[in-house]
């Protein structure tokens, strides 16, 4: 099963349909979705969801609304029903907007169950093991504008999207992902969504840790075994011992500890001296050998 047929069976489960106001906001959701056809008096609502026609269902008998009908095509679960008060319900939410906006201002279970109906209706969760995207899409431009408000409103930041000609509402964010499954009643989920993103931070800082030390061993080794070609050369041509007994004593340790570090480099001489020095004194080799070999060319 999906991790966002997980979140969807898990609402499916909220023991909270006893509450009218709910009810009706949470199926004022669903009608909000490009997942829900209206026609005159009949609404059909599709998905390839079993939970969220279980869902449904339970909303419209909540409503009671007994009769309906299900069918399933392939992958794809429609419920059909007929309302006779559906072009009321179509005119709130078509033209009316602020009406709903009053009347939930201040009622946080009530927002709550308007956003968890969208989500039901058409929302998608990606598997947070792979990706973090969240998704839902609405049948009109301004049922995405309201729920983006609302949800601002709680510091829930998502982000607008065009697909397949429909607006809809995205996060790839973790942290707003998990904020909002908790807004919508969530909360199992919400404990193996962190669960997973903890996981997937550390696992995330371990790599770029390795890579940095990685990264930083290749450009010690790419240093040494220039500074010891450097050395090879002085010395094949007779130059190594006309150097300075400090950069004499620094150029043997070099040969003869190709795995050293600058720092453990210094440590070795018979007058200690840090790293910046070990540093000058090899330099100091390789612009010498580099200045024989430019000589060699001419």
């Amino acid at each position: 099963m999906s991790f966002s047929s997980e979140v969807k069976e898990e609402l499916n489960k909220l023991s909270n349909l006893a509450n009218k106001e709910v009810v009706k906001y949470e199926f004022l959701g669903y009608l909000m979705t490009n997942h829900i056809t209206i026609e005159r008096n009949k609404i059909k609502f599709a998905t390839e969801n079993e939970y969220n026609i279980n869902r449904f269902s339970k909303l419209l008998n909540n409503l009671q609304q007994m009769k309906y009908e299900i069918q399933i095509v392939g992958k794809t679960f429609s419920i059909i029903t007929q309302i006779p008060r559906l072009e009321e319900i179509k005119e709130n939410l078509n033209l009316d907007l602020e009406m709903i906006k009053r009347q939930i201002e201040k009622q946080e279970m009530l927002q709550k169950a308007l956003v968890r109906g969208c989500f039901l209706g058409s929302g998608a969760i990606s598997n947070p093991k792979q990706s973090y995207h969240l998704e839902i899409l609405f049948s009109q431009k301004v049922y995405a504008d309201f729920i983006l408000q609302l949800l601002q409103n709680y510091q829930i930041c998502l982000k607008v999207v065009i697909k397949n000609q429909n607006e809809g509402l995205y996060a790839k964010d973790g942290e707003e992902i998990s904020k909002f499954l908790a807004f919508i009643g969530a909360n199992y989920s919400v404990l193996q969504f962190e669960e997973i993103r903890v996981y997937r931070e550390i696992r995330n800082n371990v790599n770029r840790k390795v890579n940095c030390e990685t990264a930083n061993l290749n450009k010690t080794v790419e240093s040494a075994l220039k500074q010891i070609q450097a050395v090879q050369l002085l010395q094949q041509k007779g130059k190594l011992e006309k150097l300075s007994e400090g950069l004499q004593e620094i150029a043997k340790l070099r040969i003869s500890h190709p795995e050293a570090s600058l720092l453990e480099l210094g440590k070795m001489l018979k007058t200690p001296i840090g790293k910046s020095g070990v540093n000058h004194r090899l330099k100091t080799i390789e612009k010498m050998a580099q200045e024989l070999l430019t000589k060699e060319k001419k």
